[in-house]
């Protein structure tokens, strides 16, 4: 997995936490610019954080499933992708809450990052290429990328969702579920040597 690949993974991965981020400043009557970067570092911090471990996790069975491994990255990924677009498809019966305390922004942050935790099983089983260096390296960089593309789409996400509403929260989410299910089928095809 290159540079390209990564950036669109962080779009993909940033898609839940930004959809979230909409509801929040929808439901925030005074935004604060403390709100858009309480919701960054929660968020961005916690789509960083969960590959990482996922990575971890996925690098001791790794050398066990070699062979399968792209399949793997694949069905996760459809998997995960699938399940966003059903949600953005679906009815929404969720009530953002102004609250930013932390139980609330805690609560989020996991909810919004669980599939972040798949995609690093995926690290350990696909490496990332960015650097000649260290698979390790390599997966940190990558965390750092999910991370910041995540803080930077959620604070831009509580903006837009006390300006515009909720009119972009299941658009958001189906692209982030469509550009998941893409990527498992590139590194699919990469696998069978078709691209």
């Amino acid at each position: 997995m290159g540079i390209v690949e990564l950036f669109l993974l962080a779009l993909g991965l940033s898609m839940d936490a930004f959809a979230v981020s909409i509801c929040k400043g929808l439901a925030t009557k005074r935004l604060k610019l403390k709100h858009t970067v309480i919701c960054g570092v929660w968020f961005g911090g916690f789509q960083g954080f969960m590959p990482l471990i996922g990575y971890v996790l996925g690098t001791s069975f790794a050398s066990y499933i070699n062979n399968i491994a792209p399949w793997i990255a694949f069905v996760l990924l459809s998997l995960i992708g699938a399940n966003m677009i059903k949600e953005s498809l679906g009815k929404d019966d969720e009530k953002a809450s102004e609250l930013f305390d932390f139980k609330t922004m805690f609560l989020m942050a996991v909810a919004t990052s669980i599939d972040a935790l798949a995609v690093g099983i995926t690290f350990a089983c696909v490496p990332v290429k960015i650097i000649a260096a260290s698979g390790l390296i390599n997966t940190l960089i990558a965390v750092l990328i999910i991370g910041i593309v995540t803080f930077i789409l959620s604070g831009i996400g509580v903006k837009i969702g006390n300006v515009f509403g909720s009119k972009y929260k299941s658009k958001a989410e189906f692209v982030g579920g469509a550009i998941l299910i893409l990527l498992g089928f590139k590194i699919l095809l990469e696998h069978f040597e078709i691209i």
